[in-house]
């Protein structure tokens, strides 16, 4: 049976999602002290710069920008799923006393922030942590809800929401497949 798929939000739709994100994070913590932005591996680190080059349009002050790779921390690997490649965690400055902004591209069970939590704590003891999505699919596991989101989208669990980006990582858009 081939894989219907529905087009929710295009470039310019990610785009404005992405510029309503920056300045929500603005808006709540005051301006750019303090801030700084975290991507998970992989989507989530090119949303980060996203927004990182957002908030340097709105407030003229670039934010630090990290990444974080979840692979080693991720609670459901198994002897019988394939071997995952370990990627780059890259966070080059101290998290101490710092409000961190973790972003990832699709919200589901929480179980991918809940990991990148604990990969991040090796690197320091934030003053917050708060959560920005591109997309929250829902279907929570565990008791952990986004700060800033993009776009809600209910889906069924047999359904996918991936975000698409083009080869020098811009969104291009995200899709859902049924």
């Amino acid at each position: 049976m081939p894989t219907e798929k529905t087009v929710l939000l295009d470039g310019a739709g990610i785009k404005r999602a992405l510029t309503r994100i920056a300045h929500e994070i603005l808006e709540r913590n005051k301006g750019v002290a303090d801030i700084i932005l975290i991507g998970i591996r992989s989507g989530g680190v090119f949303l980060a710069d996203g927004i990182a080059q957002q908030i340097s349009v709105i407030e003229g002050k670039d934010v630090p920008i990290g990444a974080v790779d979840i692979t080693l921390y991720r609670d459901d690997c198994s002897g019988n799923l394939p071997h995952q490649p370990v990627g780059k965690t890259d966070i080059p400055f101290s998290l101490e006393a710092k409000k961190v902004i973790l972003v990832d591209d699709v919200l589901y069970t929480g179980r991918t922030i809940r990991a990148a939590m604990d990969a991040m704590m090796d690197f320091g003891r934030p003053q917050s942590i708060q959560l920005a999505v591109l997309i929250d699919r829902g279907h929570r596991e565990l008791p952990i809800r986004a700060d800033f989101v993009g776009r809600n989208v209910p889906t069924s669990q047999k359904e996918n929401v991936e975000v698409v980006f083009d080869a020098t990582n811009q969104p291009i858009e995200v899709v859902l497949e049924k």
